[in-house]
């Protein structure tokens, strides 16, 4: 027993090492670049799907390997580990940055679900329309920790007017006192006010605020064996939840900067195809952005009706008289976009320059007319998204947030420094260094995989798959990313296919974007598990679902989403970018095979 106690905590390193062992064999053997390349591929595969070290590290392992082998000398290693990509990630959090700071999130999460009303559908849809929103231009990890404090309030909230107003009914009722009920209602307005004291979002909070209050308020009510009053409550809870995870996930969907895996596939694209010039953020949108509509519409159909019933006789009632209950949640989210106070000049600014910036990126290479990309025609592809980001992301640092004053010694109050928007310390504590380092590890292993000619190789047996239909080579490879990206972070999952996905397209005379672009949609696709996405990790740390929960309504959103990709892809995805031919800017594959 204490053999195997001591094979249980050194389960990580011995993990390393014997995958290293087991597969040293590959390269010892066959004696060519193409399976060193391979060796290097098995073996970061395997450390990126069973987690023995931190997938950022594991990204190092081509820097040390490729040269090590002879694949790639050490200089031009280094090189594919900071891109146009990282760029492009360094604007994007610079906006992420200054929105979060000064809480421009909450004003338009709370906004949008004001718009449309407090019926229980509706308001949950209002939260998937404002967290998806957010999404589009966030992190799907920072919108759920923005978002799920205001969800968890009102979610509380609900449950309080629900609980008071069947009380005040109960005393209507019986027309005298129940000195029973009235204790009840003391303890529950006891726990209403301790709930809504633990809830309560304040200014700058964290998400590690937010999970402490719901774990606080999840002991109190173990105490007491019931943490619901009603299953119903229980299953809104659920609902609103799962809600904020998912369509943070498909919000993410819709931008090229919405979620890293969008990013990876748009670096990996342009440097593998660079005379094709069809992925930007105008065109991504157009391709995604109905997609996301109709799986977040679906997704919500499909969670309204498995959590609390799809009742459109409830939902058509949104223009009549409200009841108490949904009173009660309207005020509360009143009470809280109030407490943001008027809009400040702060956030009038960062909204101008979110602006701007998304009109940059629509109008550099619409497609469809000239973008302002021609101003600088005589050096075409020099300016691209990420220097409309970098642009715009310098500005935080340079416009002033406030004037800091003193007092002098005569009484005078006068100007010593100004407050840019965000501070370089800010920036850092939000920039993830962390998905940087997997992506430029992954840039470099494809480098490592073109180099060695294990692309080409890899390309010439993928060839007989050409027989099948082509709408059946896109279902493999979807439902494949599908399921591999629920046991691995979706970062690590696209990158560790495309290198194999590009060269499946060249040796069947596919378009690439045929199969690229719906394994890509599909990597966001994570829905099952807790582990499988950090929005679903978020969420399920609340206490109110689980695993079975998450399974059973994300296995229907996994399907909806696929659903919906295939669909996209045979339908206005095909005349945007001509897939129906293989294009001039795609390589004529050899026959060259694997000594």
């Amino acid at each position: 027993m204490k053999f195997f106690s001591y094979i249980l905590v050194y389960r990580r390193f011995l993990l390393v090492v014997f995958t290293l062992l087991i597969l040293l064999p590959l390269p010892l053997i066959l004696r060519n670049k193409e399976a060193e390349c391979a060796y290097i591929l098995f073996v970061v595969a395997t450390f990126w799907l069973t987690e023995p070290l931190p997938l950022s590290v594991t990204a190092l392992l081509p820097a040390l390997m490729l040269p090590m082998f002879g694949i790639m000398p050490s200089k031009k290693v280094a090189s594919a580990y900071f891109k146009d990509f990282h760029l492009l990630l360094i604007g994007v959090i610079c906006l992420a940055t200054s929105i979060e700071k000064w809480n421009l999130h909450k004003r338009i999460a709370l906004r949008m679900v004001m718009m449309v009303g407090v019926n229980p559908a509706w308001l949950t849809l209002g939260f998937m329309s404002s967290t998806a929103f957010l999404s589009m231009w966030l992190s799907n990890t920072s919108t759920t920790a923005m978002v799920m404090p205001i969800m968890e309030a009102v979610a509380q909230q609900i449950i309080s007017a629900e609980a008071e107003v069947e009380a005040t009914q109960m005393t209507y009722i019986s027309g005298s006192t129940n000195y029973g009920l009235e204790t009840d209602e003391n303890v529950n307005g006891h726990e209403t006010s301790e709930r809504k004291e633990k809830t309560k979002p304040v200014p700058g909070y964290s998400n590690d605020a937010g999970k402490i209050s719901s774990k606080m308020e999840l002991e109190k009510n173990s105490g007491t064996g019931n943490k619901y009053r009603t299953k119903k409550d229980h299953m809104m809870c659920k609902l609103m939840c799962l809600c904020v995870a998912y369509s943070s996930t498909v919000g993410g969907l819709t931008t090229i900067t919405g979620t890293s895996t969008n990013l990876i596939f748009a670096e990996h694209f342009n440097m593998r195809y660079p005379d094709c010039h069809c992925i930007n953020f105008g065109s991504w949108f157009l391709m995604s952005f109905p997609a996301a509509i109709i799986i977040l519409l679906l997704s919500w159909i499909w969670l309204q009706w498995l959590f609390l019933g799809f009742n459109f006789k409830e939902m058509a009632q949104c223009g009549k008289t409200a009841t108490a209950k949904q009173k009660a949640c309207a005020e509360v989210i009143k009470q809280e976009y109030q407490k943001l106070g008027p809009i400040k000049y702060q956030e009038i600014v960062i909204s101008v320059l979110f602006i701007v910036m998304a009109l940059l990126w629509f109008t550099r290479d619409p497609g469809f007319v000239s973008g302002w990309s021609v101003l600088f025609s005589e050096y075409p592809g020099f300016a691209t998204d990420s220097t409309v980001a970098l642009l715009v992301g310098l500005l935080f640092f340079l416009i002033p947030a406030k004037r800091l004053t003193k007092t002098i010694p005569t009484g005078e109050t006068v100007a010593f420094d100004y407050s840019p928007l965000i501070t370089w310390k800010e920036f850092q504590s939000f920039m993830p260094w962390d998905i940087a380092i997997l992506v430029g590890g992954g840039f470099a292993l494809a480098d490592g995989c073109e180099e060695s000619g294990l692309s080409k190789w890899i390309g010439n047996k993928l060839t007989p798959l050409g027989s099948l239909p082509v709408w059946l080579i896109i279902l493999i490879s979807s439902l494949l990313v599908t399921s591999l990206t629920e046991v691995a972070s979706n970062p690590a999952t696209i990158t560790l296919l495309l290198p194999i996905l590009s060269p499946l397209a060249e040796a069947i005379q596919v378009n690439p974007l045929y199969i690229l672009l719906p394994s890509t949609l599909c990597t966001s696709f994570a829905f099952l598990l807790p582990v499988a996405n950090p929005p679903n990790a978020i969420v399920f740390s609340y206490g109110h679902l689980k695993v079975t929960d998450m399974v059973k309504a994300g296995l229907g959103v996994n399907i909806v989403g696929v659903a919906v990709v295939m669909l996209g892809m045979f339908t206005w995805i095909v005349p945007m970018f001509d897939l129906h031919t293989y294009p001039s800017w795609a390589p004529a594959v050899s026959n060259e095979t694997m000594p």
